[in-house]
């Protein structure tokens, strides 16, 4: 926590905070990913439920989501300070203890309402990768916040989309590479 106090992360903190107002549960920024200076945001689809009082968007949560995600990222080269990982809803929408829940359009909407502040605090960012479906809704409201954005989309990479089928672990390290790519070929 305390290095969310650190000027790498202090603006995404504040910028969480308010998202947070009223109550809601909305997780923290990982503090070992690259913060401010992140060149490749990631965002997934929601927060899963749990009932933890303080949560991370992290590749390090103990979910199958988590292992996926730092086992392609690590395959593509991506290092951890380039990346931000966030939710395209980024609020907990699931009632405490309750168990995952399809999103609503109006969850989906004012998730993608937050993105362009976000994208703001975030001068580097010459890529994103969007994981799964919600995800992918906000295609438009990058590319409409900053133009000169590459936007990669991904499947998801829960386990459950994962062991659909051996393409889909292929089709997620592909387009991760490229997003690799990117990031080594493009001077910020």
């Amino acid at each position: 926590m305390a290095i969310l106090g650190t000027p790498r992360f202090a603006p995404l903190e504040a910028w969480r905070a308010r998202l947070a107002e009223g109550g809601r549960r909305v997780p923290h920024v990982d503090p070992l990913d690259g913060g401010v200076d992140a060149r490749l945001l990631l965002l997934l689809e929601t927060p899963g439920p749990g009932d933890a009082p303080i949560r991370f968007v992290s590749r390090d949560n103990p979910s199958g989501t988590g292992r996926n995600l730092s086992r392609f990222l690590a395959e593509a080269g991506i290092v951890r300070q380039d990346t931000l990982l966030w939710n395209a809803v980024p609020r907990i929408v699931h009632a405490p203890g309750a168990r995952n829940r399809a999103l609503t359009r109006a969850e989906i909407r004012e998730g993608a309402e937050t993105i362009p502040a976000l994208i703001a605090l975030l001068p580097r960012l010459a890529v994103v990768v969007l994981a799964g479906r919600v995800a992918a809704q906000a295609r438009q409201t990058i590319a409409d916040a900053r133009s000169s954005i590459t936007i990669v989309e991904i499947p998801h990479p829960s386990p459950a989309n994962v062991c659909t089928s051996p393409d889909v672990a292929r089709r997620i390290g592909d387009l991760l590479a490229q997003a690799a790519t990117i990031l080594r070929t493009q001077s910020i």
